[in-house]
């Protein structure tokens, strides 16, 4: 393949698919423009002289091209790129960037630039778009969610600009970055230079050191009332592993609050569930896992003599403007590689086996008691309408014993699920752009077509996902994803946000909360049924296990994507 290059140049466009191939980037998610012609071009001319490429697919909008990129990763580990038409596609991709950011997912985000010369020059700019798409800063439009930002400007800078881009990007803690291709250079020819070979640039991956990890491994062995907060899971299968065996060897509580990953089987003895503020108000040491914002301040009391430890890639979240949560200790690094420094560094430690014990039973007994309290609440919802945690309840016990990904996104809730092993729950970002779970889910079916995947959305979130783009998306390359359309006719999470800030206001006692209703309803199968998806709507809580049964049917035997759309009682 070398041989073939060697002494010839190629267009500026098809190197950019050669280098990020070396890079080991399997797919480019892209909506295409004016300004990709060169891109199109010479992505035929690098495959002919033999590049290995990664595969372009076509995503007609760039929301879901995001959103793919976003759940690859998640469940494969491996960086993916984004590339976008412009100002106006990269308008488009910014929700899902942010969301990128905020859940710290690397990905190369590129998008192409209106060309800079009017003439003269090949490339330049021919339609009114050219000028209708030209601004003083285009990258603006992200900046503030991304690493490194950069502008082509000679196609020589390909091989090395991609090298410098990917190892900011996976350095720790890791996130999107952006390059903005203009079309006049992607239209030029360069030298194959250092488009075959990885990066040149390692990233950063740091692991925090000896003298930190003593100081926490003190605290947590010596704590009467521990407690651990963890959002963003445990970073590893192996680490999930150890987790679990180290919580119960030491006896300490982890709670899931507000968790978008799993840290430990929702059936794990010292998993005591989402509501962690009784526990935080009697604990003496915290130790909170890459936690956005680990308890709600104003609804939590904590002992002036608490001592909280900080772990994560980065435990001060230092690019969040305001979070004042307390650190007295902060161990920065991958959560993973922290976590098993942390744990081995606990194995030193002495051990009072009576207290440990008596603690154990404690917290193993509460946890119980919660189980069987979410089961019951759970089984109340069965009726018509149901509820939320009965369909929980249901596609728990319909997926058990299978290698199955939940992305939830305002759909099914965590507890019920009883789901127990790492990368088995995904839920959304915490910056709340609407629209990611199901792109999120394809991306993820992408990477493991084996795998059972699941988008449960409320309706709201289906409407913003673009589901006419992601189901297209599905047909074209058989990704037999299994979307879960809760359907309540509302804005639930609006109107609870209200209720919840006025307690005794006018709302809670309203029939009607102006600007949630999404009545009358669309009819969500339709949309799928537009693109030869199996669908069924859902009305009666009895009959919905016998539904999703159909469903994992059709979607692991017919490989063909599903929408259920099921009606639930507005809560």
């Amino acid at each position: 393949m070398a041989d073939r290059l060697e002494g010839k140049t190629i267009t500026a466009g098809g190197a950019v698919f050669g280098k990020l191939k070396a890079l080991g980037i399997d797919y480019v998610f892209a909506n295409s423009g004016t300004d990709f012609p060169p891109i199109i071009e010479g992505l035929i001319e690098a495959g002919q002289t033999g590049l290995d490429l990664p595969t372009p697919v076509t995503v007609p909008h760039e929301h879901v091209a995001v959103g793919m990129a976003h759940g690859y990763y998640q469940l494969s580990g491996k960086v993916q790129s984004v590339m976008l038409h412009t100002n106006v596609g990269l308008s488009n991709g910014a929700t899902g960037t942010i969301n990128a950011w905020c859940d710290q997912i690397p990905m190369l985000i590129m998008s192409g630039r209106t060309p800079v010369m009017e003439g003269g020059r090949f490339g330049a700019r021919t339609v009114p778009i050219g000028w209708g798409q030209e601004m003083f800063d285009q990258t603006a439009l992200l900046r503030e969610v991304t690493k490194w930002d950069y502008e082509l400007r000679f196609p020589e800078q390909i091989a090395d600009l991609f090298d410098r881009a990917w190892a900011i990007s996976t350095s720790t803690p890791t996130g999107p970055v952006y390059l903005s291709l203009p079309r006049e250079v992607l239209c030029e020819q360069t030298p194959p230079d250092g488009l075959q070979t990885p990066s040149r640039q390692a990233p950063v991956l740091p692991v925090a050191s000896g003298r930190d990890l003593k100081p926490a491994a003190d605290l947590l062995a010596g704590a009467k009332h521990p407690l651990i907060i963890s959002q963003r899971g445990a970073g590893s299968e192996e680490a999930f592993a150890a987790l679990g065996a180290f919580v119960n060897d030491w006896a300490l509580p982890l709670s899931h609050y507000w968790a978008n990953k799993l840290s430990l089987p929702l059936s794990h003895p010292m998993q005591v569930g989402c509501a962690p503020e009784d526990l935080l108000g009697e604990a003496d040491v915290i130790l909170v896992i890459n936690s956005l914002a680990p308890w709600w301040p104003d609804k939590v009391q904590l002992r002036d003599d608490v001592a909280v430890i900080q772990l994560g890639p980065d435990p001060l979240f230092s690019r969040t403007p305001i979070r004042n949560f307390q650190a007295d200790v902060t161990l920065a690094g991958e959560t993973a590689d922290t976590l098993l420094a942390l744990i081995g560094e606990m194995n030193t430690r002495p051990r009072d086996e009576g207290a440990l014990t008596r603690r154990r039973q404690r917290i193993s007994t509460q946890s119980a008691e919660n189980r069987r309290k979410v089961v019951d609440r759970a089984e109340r919802g069965n009726g018509g309408p149901m509820s939320k945690d009965w369909v929980s309840l249901c596609l728990g016990r319909a997926i058990r014993g299978r290698k199955a990904s939940v992305f939830h996104e305002l759909g099914c809730p965590l507890e019920p699920l009883d789901l127990d092993s790492h990368n088995s729950y995904f839920q959304e970002p915490h910056s709340g752009g609407l629209g990611w779970g199901l792109p999120a889910a394809l991306g993820a079916q992408l990477a493991d077509r084996d795998r059972l995947i699941f988008a449960t959305m409320g309706d709201g979130s289906y409407m913003f996902a673009n589901p006419t783009a992601c189901h297209m998306v599905a047909e074209a390359h058989e990704l037999p994803v299994i979307t879960l359309v809760l359907n309540n006719e509302e804005w639930g999470a609006v109107r609870h946000s209200v209720v919840g800030t006025y307690k005794d206001g006018l709302a809670t006692k309203a029939n009607e909360v102006p600007l949630t209703s999404l009545r009358p309803s669309p009819d969500f199968t339709r949309t799928a049924e537009a693109s030869r998806a199996y669908t069924e709507t859902v009305t009666e809580g009895d009959a919905l296990p016998a539904a999703l049964d159909r469903a994992i049917t059709v979607a692991t035997q017919e490989k063909r994507q599903v929408l259920l759309n099921i009606a639930i009682a507005r809560a």
